[in-house]
């Protein structure tokens, strides 16, 4: 049983971040373990506002960007691991968020691609009781890779 991660970076300055790479598989394999499963295949693409904006507009009907989609797979190859689907994620979107939080943008990009994955096995936070039971998986999983609690009020954050 693995996890396999794979990682494109297609647009955005993502290079202004420290290892955005090694921080998205790291957190994938971190969210997966936080849902029980250690068998799989996720796809991460770090692109720009442009691009995600598109695909909001296309899959979603709304013609702007957001931070982070998450795409499920509808099949897996017989006899290959699972895979699991695709996460999105914009550069831009996830820069402002972080300031406007006060936190460090890799610290960010972690939990989106947490918040994703788990979109991906099935969690969700259309009711309260979904987004408390998501919101803890989403801090166990961080908590594996170092990362605060990403809903704590920025006062409360250690350095």
């Amino acid at each position: 049983m693995s996890v396999a991660v794979e990682i494109a970076i297609e647009a955005g300055d993502w290079e202004k971040l420290p290892h955005p790479a090694d921080t998205a598989r790291r957190a994938a394999a971190a969210a997966l373990a936080s849902a029980g499963l250690h068998d799989g295949e996720v796809g991460i693409l770090l692109t720009d506002d442009a691009y995600v904006r598109a695909l909001n507009r296309k899959w979603r009907a709304k013609d702007e960007p957001t931070n982070v989609l998450s795409f499920v797979s509808p099949f897996s190859e017989p006899g290959e691991p699972r895979f699991l689907g695709d996460v999105v994620i914009a550069f831009e979107t996830v820069l402002r968020e972080a300031e406007a939080e006060g936190k460090p943008a890799h610290h960010h990009l972690a939990h989106l691609v947490v918040h994703g994955v788990l979109h991906l096995v099935g969690h969700d936070h259309a009711s309260d009781n979904e987004a408390e039971a998501m919101e803890r998986k989403e801090r166990a999983a961080l908590a594996t890779v170092g990362v605060p609690d990403p809903y704590m009020d920025a006062g409360e954050r250690t350095p």
